[in-house]
């Protein structure tokens, strides 16, 4: 492979005309990067400053809120360094760098949910096991696993295209997503087959084991008392519509990288901007709002 084909084209301005608009994309995404890193590293440093929130749910919550901080750190710079270049490109070295960093977080993401959803079925179907279960040996271990496992999954397929022959120099997303691999001459079937147990490992049996911890929660919560129920709803609930959030935006994110290239520009871009900026700034609003003790003491720090 010649020095040029280790440039790989991101064609930002074949979206938009980004000579006209220039400097309001760029306020846009800059207000909502430093939206994104303010309201999720708050809720963090009150989970850390506050002794009565040091419990597993609360950790998990700072540690997904954290993973939303480094999946944002690793695509915004480079998107507000583009909208003010006049012509759009990255290495494709750096380009495999961030489908690494993105692929592997937002698997973590994954996995961190399905902690959170184990963390409520002990709490809520085994109580008096609870403590022996959920000590911080093992919340350790949890948080470790949902970080390290992806991490050394993706891992794989970016060593494997590392030093492939590039025929398309031409990006058309905005950020480095699976469609790299359609910048190869020939896609490897070995490749092709372990992304798809890699898909499985890191999406589908997490949701599964997610949707089975939910159905025993609420299977129990039903045989109880309304009291049981409503404590439930109030600690089950926001994990459920995050996860439905991500889930949702993740499929949508798959599906654009199989959009034809006749698909509206316009509403391409935008629609990919929303897969952006929606779900690290969902987060933090869902469990700064919906969790009781985590909103007590935001109302505390902006209503003193």
């Amino acid at each position: 492979m010649d020095n040029n084909q280790n440039i790989t084209y991101i064609t930002i301005d074949a979206y938009v005309e980004l000579d006209k608009y220039r400097f309001v994309y760029f306020v846009i995404m800059f207000t909502a990067y430093i939206l994104i890193i303010c309201s999720n590293s708050t809720i963090v440093c009150l989970i850390v400053i506050h002794k009565n929130l040091h419990e597993p749910m609360y950790i998990f919550i700072a540690a997904l809120l954290m993973n939303s901080v480094l999946f944002s750190t690793a695509l915004y710079p480079k998107i507000l360094t583009d909208v003010l270049s006049e012509k759009q490109i990255i290495s494709y070295s750096a380009c495999l760098f961030q489908f690494y960093v993105n692929y592997s977080l937002s698997a973590s993401e994954f996995l961190l949910l399905t902690a959170m959803a184990y963390d409520r079925y002990v709490s809520i179907c085994k109580p008096l096991q609870y403590p022996t279960i959920m000590r911080k040996r093992n919340i350790c271990i949890l948080l470790v696993v949902a970080w390290i496992l992806p991490a050394c999954q993706v891992a794989v397929p970016t060593g494997l295209s590392a030093d492939v022959e590039l025929c398309e120099l031409s990006f058309k997303e905005i950020d480095c997503n699976s469609d790299v691999f359609n910048l190869q001459c020939e896609q490897s079937s070995v490749l092709s087959i372990y992304i798809m147990i890699a898909y499985v490992n890191l999406l589908i049996l997490p949701v599964l084991f997610i949707l089975f911890t939910y159905i025993r929660i609420f299977i129990i919560t039903y045989r109880s008392g309304r009291e049981v129920r409503r404590k439930a709803a109030q600690t089950c609930l926001p994990h459920l519509i995050v996860l439905i959030n991500f889930s949702c935006l993740s499929s949508f994110d798959v599906l654009l990288v199989q959009m034809e290239t006749d698909f509206p520009k316009l509403v391409h871009l935008i629609m990919q901007i929303q897969v952006m900026l929606y779900h690290p700034l969902f987060n933090p609003i869902i469990y700064g709002l919906k969790m009781k003790e985590i909103y007590k003491h935001l109302r505390k720090l902006f209503c003193p």
